[in-house]
């Protein structure tokens, strides 16, 4: 039951100052226009409905590209402050979904806070007016028009969720804003382009980041040679980027968790990552984090900032516990890298310093923290590390030579085309079989159905098909495993020998090179160390392909893959 007011007809005696608010409120998907057509309408409407019934007017409140669902709009708000300090005393709106689509707040508006206020609420093309017919609000239809249009934004909140899953499904960019070190394609608002600006920052992040800098070393750089971050570069560009938590502060700064997620964002290679985000409900604005498992992932959709080999490193790098010298800001040469073969937990750096010398060396972690009880020291220098690195990979870049040496030689060999020939010979006969097994099955069918077999005869040569049938598809399967074991390691060039040999006259170590071949270093105790290097799958089912072919070579093939 709507609360009378003071201003009611009852009140006719006393003459009343009508100070009038005019609201207009436009959503994002009626228009996206500074001002649209249908704000000029709506504001034109009130004022022609004003004059006529020659009402004072106060202010005009337009939220444009706000939703109705909820009442966080900055003019409704600034509204009803005006309201609450009494500068208004009638409010006037083209219809009562512009007003709101939120059927209970809504109607706690009409009902409860205006007549609190002593608020006069007009909508025109409703016809309410809560001074001349108050009455009007009690009847049926009044909140029934409120459900209505509340159902209308649920109903087309759910439309336009599953258009724009659509889009992103097909890798169309559907954001407000393109991810930093990109811009919207100003002839396809859905695609991206590369800006070369912003990018050139990105590749600087990845560099800095597998060259040994810690985020916050990369943060502070950024912030020294005077780089905008994201946001700032956004506004710089023109675009009308608002962050409200970063207003408080200097919201031009890069702060390490910036650098965080651009060293994580897939996008830099080219992939669309879309869904991260989703709201509560379509009444409910706030946002709540996706499941990783929902995001919305399509590949190779953009040009990338990033080479994937470049991107691999970093995020290698990411999944390593790495610490960062605190007098430099870089991360140690073999950071990430040192485990102890016992215990399998991280090594420790330690550092004495001596009058003479400074000594760097690594301890179990889990010696460290529990003493003898869980582990013991595996103390071993960092200097014999180096060297017995550098040692392991020369020798490993000398294999990779040897070996593509061997590989070309199997490329060339007679042996090596006759047995592509046996096996190209054995997948067409099998695949003949498969075929002929497939019109026997046909064909026991239409027996059974003429009358020629009984149901039980005809399962039970079925059964004896399907059989067959799966027997020489697991053939073919092996088969086909074999030619592309063949023609991926030997015919084609192996990128990861390359990865070796393009340090063929190695004299020293970095970290980029530590990154890029190895996998691990494990500490022995007593000091000995296994280094594990990258690619070791890729050396086995080599090295068994030239023992396959039996090429006469002097290697040992039996433990190519450590040190």
């Amino acid at each position: 039951m709507a609360r009378k007011s003071k201003y009611s007809a009852e009140a006719s005696g006393i003459e009343v100052k009508w100070n009038t608010a005019l609201y207009v409120r436009l959503s994002k998907e009626d228009g996206d226009k500074e001002e649209s057509d249908s704000v000029s309408n709506q504001r034109d409407l009130l004022e022609n409905f004003v004059s006529a019934a020659d009402l004072s007017i106060h202010d005009i409140y337009i939220d444009d590209g706000y939703t109705g669902t909820n009442f966080d709009r900055p003019n409704f708000k600034r509204m009803l402050a005006d309201v609450k300090s009494k500068s208004v005393n009638c409010i006037i709106v083209k219809d009562l979904s512009r007003f709101g689509r939120n059927y209970i707040e809504v109607g706690n508006y009409i009902e409860q806070i205006f007549p609190f206020f002593d608020v006069r609420f007009i909508s025109v093309n409703d016809m309410l007016d809560s001074f001349k017919n108050p009455e009007q609000l009690n009847n049926i239809i009044v909140p029934f028009k409120n459900l209505m249009n509340d159902e209308y934004s649920r109903d087309i909140s759910t439309k336009i969720r599953s258009s724009l899953n659509q889009k992103k499904k097909k890798g169309d960019f559907i954001g407000s804003f393109a991810p930093y070190g990109y811009l919207k394609d100003p002839n396809n608002k859905n695609k991206l382009i590369i800006d070369e600006t912003a990018a050139s920052v990105i590749r600087d992040i990845f560099n800095w980041f597998i060259g040994g800098c810690g985020k916050i070393t990369i943060a502070k750089k950024l912030n020294e040679l005077g780089i905008p971050n994201p946001s700032k570069h956004k506004k710089e560009s023109g675009l009308n980027y608002r962050l409200p938590r970063s207003e408080k502060y200097d919201n031009s700064l890069w702060f390490d968790s910036s650098v965080g997620r651009i060293i994580n964002n897939e996008a830099y290679i080219g992939n669309m990552i879309q869904s991260k985000h989703k709201v509560k409900s379509y009444k409910i604005q706030k946002l709540v984090r996706n499941k990783k498992e929902d995001w919305v992932v399509v590949e190779n959709t953009h040009e990338p900032i990033i080479d994937i080999e470049t991107w691999n490193k970093a995020q290698d790098l990411l999944s390593r516990d790495l610490r960062v010298s605190p007098q430099k800001g870089e991360v140690h040469l073999l950071a990430g890298f040192m485990k102890c073969a016992d215990c399998g937990r991280a090594m420790n750096k330690k550092s004495i310093s001596q009058p003479y010398a400074d000594y760097h060396y690594y301890v179990c972690s889990t010696y460290k923290k529990m003493t003898s009880v869980g582990c013991t020291k595996h103390t071993v220098r960092t200097d014999k590390i180096e060297k017995a690195l550098l040692i392991a990979i020369q020798k490993q870049v000398e294999l990779a030579v040897k070996i593509e040496e061997i590989v070309a030689e199997i490329s060339k060999s007679t042996e090596r085309n006759v047995n592509n020939k046996r096996i190209e010979i054995a997948i067409n006969k099998k695949q003949a079989e498969l075929s002929r097994n497939a019109g026997l099955k046909k064909s026991i069918y239409e027996d059974w159905k003429l009358g020629d077999l009984t149901r039980e005869e005809y399962l039970e040569y079925k059964t004896q098909y399907e059989s067959e049938e799966s027997n020489i598809k697991i053939v073919i399967d092996e088969l086909l495993l074999e030619k592309q074991k063949f023609s991926s390691q030997i015919d084609e060039k192996n990128d990861w020998i390359e990865s070796f040999k393009k340090h063929e006259n190695i004299t020293g170590l970095n970290r980029e090179i530590i990154i890029e071949l190895v996998d691990k270093i494990l500490v022995h105790e007593g000091g000995e160390l296994t280094i594990v290097f990258k690619f070791a799958d890729e050396f086995k089912l080599l090295t068994e392909l030239i023992a396959e072919n039996k090429v006469k070579h002097s290697l040992n093939l039996n433990k190519v893959e450590n040190f």
